[in-house]
């Protein structure tokens, strides 16, 4: 069967990130917003949303990912996925009453938040199929068009916001995931299996001819470590304003530029991690990004100017750069049968991190902001203790399984 050139099946790819990356950065943002001002929901309903929510995003996206590794269905699923967010974003527009919105996240827009990992998990066949020692350059260049789009969503989205409303805000959304949907039925082939690849040669990067798999207990030691570094960076950027201007002595405006920073500097570090991991072994990029999470909040935690936390926003922008880009494909490694799984799982430690770091927020908030970096430090050091226990668990060697790769049909 003919496989098309990497470049046709990257760009629709690409355009597909960037459309998905704008329509979630329209709303996330501005969801409590939406909550408090559009729906006139009180503070427990709200918190209840945001709790309940994210829970139901995890639950849904297990299960597609678990259904997508099973069967070729990942470009359907992908297209559902689309659809989904497409109508619940429509709905999401016009209705407001809670349960009615409620109702409408917790199905429609939890199938929607499937449509990212299983882009990645589609990409990860297009890039193993076509070029396996690039994979990672790849996935960490995708990344990087999803944060590019949020860099410029979320202030296009406030414009709109301020000039017609919530109901053209979530309807602008609509449309984008439609025209995501419109791109993976008119761009994207089908998936056929491909023949069993030959047997591990037990490298921590697989080539062409082998992939490294590890035991269960392994895999949950590595996805611990994302969640708890995953939970520190949540608790830094909800703290970081109030942090700044309490503890600090700062501005609102000084911690949106170093959130800012931040932002910037992880557009050019992830192309550039991406690259080196063809190089370099992903485990050991993954290990200095989470090193680099105990320095930057152990700097935070005793910073006393608001300059030496806009300079540590490197070594936080690095954090980013591995665990949220270079975890992806790391991942995919040690899963290679299971590619909707695997970045199911690593993708879910997003919103595990929001609902963990909410009660950490409050405890925060009650004594002092610094407690939230405090507490950070504590977290990125159990997750980098995870990270190297998980290396003493021996790594098992067999013939992976099939998996499925981009048909030209």
């Amino acid at each position: 069967m003919a496989v098309a050139p990497l470049t046709r099946r990257l760009l629709p790819l690409s355009l597909i990130f960037i459309v998905v990356g704008l329509g979630t950065s329209f709303v996330g943002p501005y969801l409590a917003l939406f909550l408090t001002e559009g729906v006139h929901a009180g503070p427990v309903r709200t918190t209840a949303f945001l709790i309940v929510t994210p829970i139901a995003g995890v639950a849904v996206s297990w299960l597609i990912g678990r259904a997508s590794d099973r069967r070729p269905i990942r470009r359907q699923l992908m297209i559902v996925a689309a659809l989904a967010g497409a109508v619940g974003a429509l709905l999401t527009a016009v209705l407001r009453d809670y349960w009615a919105v409620l109702a409408v996240t917790v199905t429609l827009t939890a199938v929607a938040g499937s449509l990212f990992p299983q882009s990645f998990a589609y990409a990860r066949q297009v890039l193993h199929r076509n070029d396996p020692s690039r994979a990672a350059f790849g996935i960490s260049a995708l990344r990087t068009l999803f944060s590019a789009a949020w860099v410029g969503g979320p202030p296009l989205a406030a414009l709109i916001l301020a000039a017609h409303g919530f109901g053209w805000t979530y309807g602008l959304a609509a449309v984008l995931y439609l025209l995501g949907a419109l791109l993976i039925v008119g761009t994207l082939p089908k998936a056929v299996p491909l023949p069993a690849p030959g047997p591990t040669d037990g490298a921590e990067n697989p080539g062409p001819s082998g992939a490294t798999t590890t035991r269960p207990a392994g895999l949950f030691l590595i996805i611990g470590s994302f969640v708890a570094v995953s939970t520190a960076s949540t608790l830094n950027v909800q703290a970081m304003p109030l942090f700044v201007q309490d503890d600090l002595g700062g501005s609102i405006r000084q911690a949106g530029l170093i959130l800012g920073i931040c932002a910037a500097l992880e557009i050019p570090m992830m192309l550039a991690l991406g690259w080196l991991a063809t190089r370099v072994p992903v485990r050991r990029l993954i290990f200095v990004g989470i090193f680099c999470a105990v320095a930057y909040h152990a700097i935070a935690v005793s910073a006393t100017h608001v300059w030496t936390l806009a300079a540590a926003q490197v070594l936080q922008a690095m954090v980013i750069s591995t665990v949220g880009a270079l975890g992806i494909s790391y991942v995919q490694d040690l899963m290679p049968a299971h590619p909707g799984r695997a970045t199911t799982m690593v993708t879910n430690t997003f919103p595990l991190g929001q609902i963990l770091a909410a009660p950490l927020f409050g405890l925060a908030q009650h004594f002092d902001f610094r407690f939230a970096y405090a507490f950070n430090l504590v977290l990125c050091a159990a997750g980098l203790l995870l990270l190297i226990t998980s290396g003493r668990v021996r790594p098992e060697q067999r013939i992976a399984p099939r998996e499925p790769a981009i048909s030209a049909a």
